[in-house]
């Protein structure tokens, strides 16, 4: 007979086991370097000198635009670099580099085990929930940044996903505001708050002016949906494309990548339903930037492509009315309404199923408004600081925490 074990004791019992190998491990090495300075003689070698300067963790091969201009920086500086991904097919695992060292670590628990037991002076990360679940803060690393991989509020993570790093590369002064009052909330002590930028965003925007302006097309309508229960594919359904084929346009539509795994008997149902003609075409690209750049107008649900299209392409977007709950983010601890639903009205129309049939009118309106144009260049303003120079910034910010650490003596950066 097998013992069932749910997920959520799996991962405690994963937990507990991470901390008492760590602690055996660090007590180990404790207890090893004693002896050599018992039988030696001398001071025990400085532990800052054993650890990897600079490490950098994603996740996910999707956060490839953060790290990939990160990594050429940090390589043309010389600063040695160890690059971990979870994903076995990150396209950096192929990058030739001299400084920068690139490693495929696991996956799941495998991966965390790593990031548990880590040696490092400074590690960045796009990935959130430190020391909440799986992944645990390491004793042998002396700073832990977090930096952003899209233009939104800060506390659009699930509860406590940001709150034990010691500092968040932000990339405006309404998510400094939000960190410092969950800090209070909490009774944290206040994180290192920079704004650098959007990594991101700035790679889009350095291939937008690379590219120059769209050649001449017929008029382009981009559907590019988030996936799950909220989506628009769930939401509207057959009707929405339907709608769209009414219009006249060419039309792209684009899934999410999670659809290919989550939901492939959908997407299989709406291929099937729609095919592939010249005024429609289906998009499975990995780099989405091709089908950003030759459409006039998206519409997507509160997919973080919204405000990739809409600040970077400068061009108008509709969003569909969809259901989001609160509570499990830390946008439900506060007062305030999360930024990206203050924005997305300055920026665009929103599709309710009331208004959903009208939606070449809607188009039509998009397209010509002055007003969603200059909303375009609020949202600008409020959640996109330093543009076009974040890789820079947050090259010169890691170098300087290592110095402050080195000063220190390899500890934690004290305030």
């Amino acid at each position: 007979m097998f013992c069932y074990i749910d997920p959520g004791t799996g991962s405690m019992l994963f937990t507990i086991l991470i901390g008492v190998l760590g602690a055996l491990i660090y007590a180990l090495r404790n207890s090893w370097m004693k002896l050599k300075v018992l039988f030696f003689g001398g001071k025990g070698r400085d532990r800052s000198h054993s650890r990897t300067p600079f490490v950098f963790f994603t996740d996910s091969k999707r956060y490839w635009t953060i790290f990939k201009p990160l990594c050429d920086e940090m390589e043309k500086r010389g600063e040695a670099v160890l690059y971990l991904t979870a994903s076995p097919d990150d396209p950096l695992l192929e990058e030739k580099y001299t400084h920068v060292k690139a490693e495929f670590i696991g996956e799941g628990n495998r991966a965390w085990a790593r990031m548990n037991m880590l040696q490092a002076d400074v590690v960045l990360s796009s990935t959130p929930g430190l020391d909440v679940y799986q992944w645990k803060r390491s004793r042998n690393v002396g700073w832990y940044v977090h930096v952003l991989h899209a233009a939104n509020g800060v506390t659009c993570y699930r509860m406590f996903g940001i709150d034990y790093y010691d500092a968040l590369l932000l990339s405006g002064e309404y998510q400094v505001r939000e960190v410092r009052e969950l800090e209070a909330m909490r009774h944290l002590p206040e994180k290192e708050c920079v704004l650098a930028g959007l990594p991101h965003m700035d790679a889009l925007l350095k291939k937008q002016r690379e590219r120059g302006p769209a050649p001449e097309h017929e008029t382009t309508v981009l559907l590019a949906p988030s996936w799950g229960p909220s989506s628009i594919f769930n939401r509207f359904g057959e009707q929405m494309i339907e709608n769209l084929c009414r219009t006249g346009y060419h039309i792209i539509i684009r899934p999410h990548p999670q659809s290919m795994v989550s939901e492939k008997e959908l997407i299989a149902r709406l291929r099937s339903r729609f095919p592939e003609n010249e005024k429609l075409e289906w998009n499975f690209d990995n780099d989405n930037f091709d089908v950003l750049y030759r459409s006039d107008l998206l519409i997507s649900d509160y997919s973080g492509v919204v405000f990739d299209f809409a600040l970077v392409f400068d061009k108008p977007v509709i969003y569909a009315d969809v259901s989001f709950d609160f509570e499990p983010y830390d946008a439900g601890w506060l007062n305030n309404e999360m930024w990206t639903f203050r924005a997305l009205p300055k920026v665009g129309i929103r599709l309710t199923p009331e208004n959903a049939d009208a939606l070449p009118e809607l188009i039509e309106e998009s397209l010509h408004s002055r007003a969603f144009a200059e909303g375009r260049r609020e949202a600008v303003a409020e959640t996109w600081a330093n543009r076009g120079n974040s890789i820079p910034a947050i090259a010169d910010y890691l170098v300087a925490v290592r110095q402050r650490l080195q000063e220190k003596g390899g500890d934690r950066c004290a305030e």
